[in-house]
């Protein structure tokens, strides 16, 4: 008995933040520089009243609805996020209660950031394989929209609001999902942190990220990312993941069908793909209409490799993740 991903679908809310209306705002920053940067176009943000949970309840609900599951068939929930709506209950108890799952499942937070999606897939994995679970539904859900500032275009660019849905069963073999690696270099959390709005001052584990400092009129939130940091943090870190990725999955990066990356920006990914020496064709990338949907990057692009041809049944997939915490990890998966 192994884990599989059985189906994945999602969710983003209705408003959208174009590269037109950010050029308005920062007339110095083009459309055309913006797309170059960042290589996305637009972003999808999450409305006034609109929440996590919500997020999470809609792309639930469009997995169900697509693949026809019944929620009372669901006996574990995973939800991923890290702007949840309450600092308790935990979002997973709310999204549990929306979509009908039985009272007889289990349902747990965790909050991780861009690795986040590798983390759910792992603890899935893990209740299916020990037998405490059958059906394990992980939802990753953010609105990191709503920590950042209006006059911070550094963040603006990059970040957009979504959610994502998929189904772990228990019907796969061994090595459907397999080869995980994981890291941590708690070193870097104040590489990128919200700063305001917590317990303790953000300002206490990272100056630098004290909003009048960065010549910002104080928000509630203000995130604050050391870009120059994560990039230099990702260049080291994810080549040597690969690696021991590789070697435990028992092949070699023509072993690798298709290689799905954490969407952080297209400028990040291509350098990524350059260093690795990974084909073009086997490289792919889907952020443009979404930006940095911080955990649902991932699971994203899945789905829309798969509506693209590009993924099909049988692929042996490397997904990685990489970011915030700083925290890392990956796994290959048989499509």
């Amino acid at each position: 008995m192994g884990a599989r991903i059985a189906g994945v679908d999602y969710y983003l809310p209705e408003q959208v933040l174009s590269n037109e209306d950010l050029s308005r705002e920062f007339p110095e920053w083009s459309v055309e520089k913006i797309s170059s940067k960042t290589g996305i176009d637009r972003r999808h943000i999450a409305a006034a009243d609109e929440f996590s949970s919500d997020l999470a309840i809609a792309a639930g609900r469009a997995l169900f609805e697509r693949d026809g599951i019944d929620a009372s068939s669901i006996d574990y929930l995973i939800v991923c996020t890290q702007s949840p709506d309450y600092y308790l209950p935990s979002t997973a108890c709310i999204v549990q209660d929306a979509l009908g799952i039985p009272t007889s499942a289990g349902a747990t937070d965790i909050t991780l950031g861009c690795s986040g999606y590798i983390y759910a897939l792992g603890l899935a994995k893990g209740l299916i394989e020990s037998g405490q679970a059958a059906r394990v539904l992980v939802i990753t859900a953010d609105t990191y929209t709503k920590f950042i500032n209006d006059a911070d275009k550094s963040v603006r660019t990059i970040f957009g609001d979504g959610s994502a849905a998929t189904l772990v069963t228990d019907d796969g073999d061994a090595d459907t999902i397999c080869a995980m690696t994981y890291g941590t270099d708690g070193t870097g959390a104040k590489s990128l942190i919200v700063p305001n709005g917590g317990l303790r001052a953000g300002t206490t584990l990272q100056p630098k990220a004290d909003s009048v400092g960065r010549q910002l009129v104080e928000g509630a939130y203000d995130l604050y990312m050391d870009g120059p940091e994560i990039f230099n943090f990702t260049l080291r870190v994810v080549p040597p993941t690969v690696d021991e990725i590789l070697e435990k999955a028992g092949t070699d990066l023509d072993g690798i069908d298709l290689f799905v990356f954490h969407q952080a920006n297209a400028f990040m990914l291509e350098h990524l793909r350059k260093k690795l020496r990974v084909p073009q064709e086997k490289f792919f990338v889907s952020l443009a209409e979404t930006g940095n949907t911080v955990s649902s990057t991932i699971p994203i692009a899945l789905a829309d490799a798969e509506r693209a041809g590009v993924l099909r049944p049988g692929m042996r997939v490397m997904l990685l993740g990489f970011g915030v915490g700083l925290s890392w990890g990956g796994l290959v998966v048989r499509w």
